[in-house]
């Protein structure tokens, strides 16, 4: 009997994340520190495993190494399976040569035979870079219901951020009729998330002719989709209304921090019902010492919080010195304040050093805009980095 998947997933997560600057120098953007304990995958991972999709493979090309060491052979995620779970799929050499992979299209077309080696019914296509939690199996549901050969995830945004996304343009029973690329001047506000769902052959087929056709630049929503569109291929959006976050930026990975804030935050990581898993590394319990303050902030394990924590997200490891201040911040794993630092509206790297009395950034409501330092970086005592600044060596 022929062994098959009726479901796979394929994850994009090759991406350089160029706009993330210092933060992707040295790491793919899925891999970027998120939320306190997370990394940015194990949205689209955790997503895939709450939705019984156990088989995933995760496109890489750029600075793969952090992300395949995370990723692993999937355990954390449930998707350690003997047929299935989750493989990396980085561009590779074979009988008839090899290349880079140049566009979303051409990245999922080199991996046509990890596909049907699962014989899959419908094909999930995912990027891996953005926050939200979504049960794909309701969509592929959709798809089938619908008898489309192609659905499309879409958020209602603003009129003023649609030019920002792909525009569906949609019939009253939510069939396309027109996909335009970051229109200038938007007909609707239906975006696209980057979520597809498509019957296998015809996204096998499609995959052929753009990988034939010279012209293309092998990107789905510039070439894959409008064909299909133009050859009269049925094709339907799927709303979707939840939150969903592209951290494609240092100001929107803010946000997105900021967002698991208050008393009602946009996403709620402890529903026990849709969990989100990640690679666990043990740390001892937070230690809050007396006078310390903490105020509407996530403080991860292994903490040791002496000074005054506010409106900030806390990786496990950090240490806060007496007199310390973080007031709308991020400090990922590991970073040290010393006694009588302050820091402001800035995202921090693992590692991070601010020395004695030092200050990093401005209150928000002064700044012109978000302080970055890069991993490892060393802030010495006294050092003032200002608002808005991208800093990736020692300050004195």
């Amino acid at each position: 009997m022929q062994r098959k998947k009726s479901v796979i997933a394929m994850l994009l997560a090759g991406g350089q994340g160029s706009r993330l600057y210092v933060l992707t120098e040295k790491m793919a953007k899925p891999a970027v520190h998120f939320g306190g304990k997370y990394r940015i995958i194990d949205f689209p991972l955790s997503n895939c495993i709450n939705s019984g999709i156990d088989t995933v493979g995760v496109l890489t090309q750029y600075q793969p190494l952090e992300l395949n060491e995370y990723i692993g052979n999937g355990q954390p995620w449930d998707l350690d399976r003997d047929f299935g779970g989750v493989q990396m799929l980085p561009p590779y050499l074979g009988s008839q040569g090899g290349e880079w992979y140049k566009g979303t299209a051409n990245a999922i077309y080199q991996n046509l035979s990890f596909m049907r080696r699962y014989h899959p019914d419908y094909v999930v296509i995912l990027s891996g870079d953005h926050i939200y939690k979504m049960d794909y199996q309701k969509m592929v549901d959709y798809h089938i219901e619908k008898g489309a050969d192609c659905t499309i995830a879409v958020l209602e945004v603003s009129l003023e951020e649609a030019s920002r996304f792909g525009i569906m343009n949609t019939r009253d029973d939510n069939t396309i009729y027109e996909f335009e690329e970051k229109p200038a001047k938007p007909k609707s506000t239906k975006a696209s998330m980057g979520v597809y769902v498509f019957t296998a052959k015809k996204l096998y087929d499609y995959l052929a002719a753009d990988e034939a056709d010279a012209d293309s630049a092998n990107d789905f929503g510039k070439n894959v989709l409008p064909a299909m569109l133009a050859a009269g291929e049925k094709m339907v959006a799927y709303p979707f209304s939840s939150y969903w976050k592209d951290v494609g930026t240092i100001a929107s990975l803010w946000e997105a921090n900021m967002d698991l804030l208050g008393e009602r935050p946009a996403m709620d990581l402890n529903d026990p019902r849709w969990k989100i898993f990640f690679r666990h590394h043990p740390r001892p319990p937070q230690a809050i010492e007396a006078g310390a303050t903490i105020h509407n902030s996530l403080i991860a394990e292994g903490c040791r919080i002496e000074g005054t924590v506010e409106n900030s997200v806390i990786f496990p490891g950090v240490h806060v010195g007496k007199g310390a201040i973080v007031r709308d911040s991020v400090l990922m794993e590991d970073a040290v304040l010393g006694e009588g630092a302050t820091v402001d509206y800035t995202i921090a790297d693992v590692g991070v050093t601010i020395g004695q009395g030092a200050r990093v950034g401005r209150p928000r409501a002064e700044a012109k805009g978000i302080a970055v330092l890069a991993a490892r970086v060393t802030v010495q005592p006294g050092a003032d980095i200002a608002d808005d600044t991208m800093t990736k060596k020692e300050v004195r």
